[in-house]
């Protein structure tokens, strides 16, 4: 470590943010519905999820080894300036995600960033095509609709277990187990997502030739990485969460319990394998199975469309930041500097403009919000302007009618003297 020459040191500390951006814009991936349905207070359940990020980041570097070896040609010239640039179109995704609300997917905004300037810096000699079809690409078709079909059945299956129960005693026990399955989807978080920065990190080093190609991340690592992490899950993304567990379907206790079960699962088995798939594309498709799965909930798809078409713009999108920002770090020192301070430019920008609409732990279930959702959806069906606004997280609405004024009830023949008159 202490070889690292200033440029690799300046690329780590890039990836850490990275790395602490990820924690703040994916804690709604383990978080959202237990914070929906009440399960956990919010700071409580985004410290809990922090504390397990950090230890899931120590179980596995499979997918490190997939990110530092796997989709990036280690010998193919890949230097740490396109590392840095890399980065940068991966940070600046995710900000404007995050201050959209939108569950993208981290991890695809730093591979679309890594692919977007090996291809400008090197070509395509330098891109593990096989790598990105088979890790990244099926995965990320895959995961959703497995996890949303698990969810689904999953779904169904507690309602008719729990049918003969009574509503009470039923929520009380499934937000327990909501507690459990979210810590089980933190821990799940770390094993996955920490991991790419430690692969980025990796690679970094790999390129300054500190690091034999092929090898297993430091100890030192592994042990940065996921504190960034963690530190950034504490922080807590809490436009996500919001969108997360609220704009998506409205959960109760046992759906969010099927839900994180389900995502779990899924990310686990998937970091064993060493897939570097995306933590929110498995929550998202969890969440919406579970909403088709409990009879009477309405899915809001105007939200789904917006997130499935973030997903797939993000990719390419990091990458097209990140190939401007190769084409001005190879000009020298001073495009360096000019990426980076557009870089902290763009930072200071998304951090003003989400203070003046604050979204935190107190007001995180909140849902005035949704409101712009159901007025584009009243206008799709021409509902007219001076309707009523209907809020889909309303209590259902009763109401007593009055009984009819007493009246005398009548004979039959006083009815036909009536008729005759």
């Amino acid at each position: 470590m202490e070889h690292i020459t200033l440029l690799v040191g300046v690329v780590i500390v890039t990836a850490l943010v990275f790395d602490f951006t990820n924690g703040f814009h994916d804690t709604a991936n383990a978080m959202a519905t237990t914070i929906s349905t009440g399960a956990m207070k919010p700071k409580i359940a985004v410290a809990m999820s922090a504390v397990l990020n950090l230890a899931g980041a120590f179980l596995s570097v499979q997918v490190a080894k997939t990110i530092s070896g796997g989709i990036i040609d280690e010998k193919s010239g890949v230097r740490p300036e396109v590392i840095f640039a890399a980065l940068i179109g991966a940070i600046v995704w995710n900000l404007v995600t995050w201050l959209a609300g939108l569950p993208s997917s981290s991890s695809h905004a730093l591979f679309g960033g890594l692919i977007g300037a090996t291809l400008v810096a090197v070509g395509l000699h330098g891109i593990n095509g096989d790598a990105i079809m088979m890790k990244i690409v099926i995965p990320a078709v895959a995961s959703p609709v497995v996890a949303g079909i698990a969810s689904f059945l999953a779904t169904r299956a507690t309602y008719r277990i729990a049918r003969d129960a009574g509503p009470k005693a039923t929520s009380k026990g499934y937000r327990a187990g909501q507690v459990s399955s979210a810590a089980l989807v933190s821990l799940a978080h770390g094993t996955s997502d920490a991991q790419k920065t430690m692969g980025v990190i990796t690679l970094a080093l790999v390129s300054a030739g500190l690091v034999a190609p092929h090898s297993d991340p430091p100890v030192w690592v592994i042990l940065v990485a996921a504190t960034a992490m963690g530190l950034g899950t504490y922080i807590g993304g809490w436009r996500i969460i919001r969108t997360m567990g609220k704009g998506i379907t409205d959960i109760q206790p046992a759906q969010g319990f099927a839900a994180q079960t389900g995502a779990a699962a899924t990310i686990l088995a998937s970091s064993h394998l060493g897939f570097a798939l995306s933590t929110t594309h498995v929550v998202s498709g969890a969440v919406m199975g579970t909403g088709l799965g409990r009879r009477g909930a309405v899915v809001r798809w105007i939200t789904a469309s917006r997130m499935a078409a973030s997903w797939i713009i993000t990719l390419p999108a990091a990458g097209l930041v990140a190939g401007g920002a190769t084409l001005l770090v190879d000009e020298g020192t001073w495009g360096l500097w000019v990426v980076t301070l557009l870089a902290l430019a763009v930072c200071a920008g998304a951090y003003g403009a989400a203070q003046r609409r604050r979204i935190d732990h107190t007001n995180v279930n909140d849902v005035e919000y949704v409101e712009n959702a159901v007025g584009a959806e009243r206008a799709a069906a021409d509902v007219p302007a001076g309707a009523e606004r209907f809020d889909a997280f309303a209590p259902p609405l009763s109401t007593t009618i009055a009984a009819p004024a007493s009246r005398a009830v009548q004979t039959p023949m006083q009815t036909q003297k009536e008729t005759a008159l």
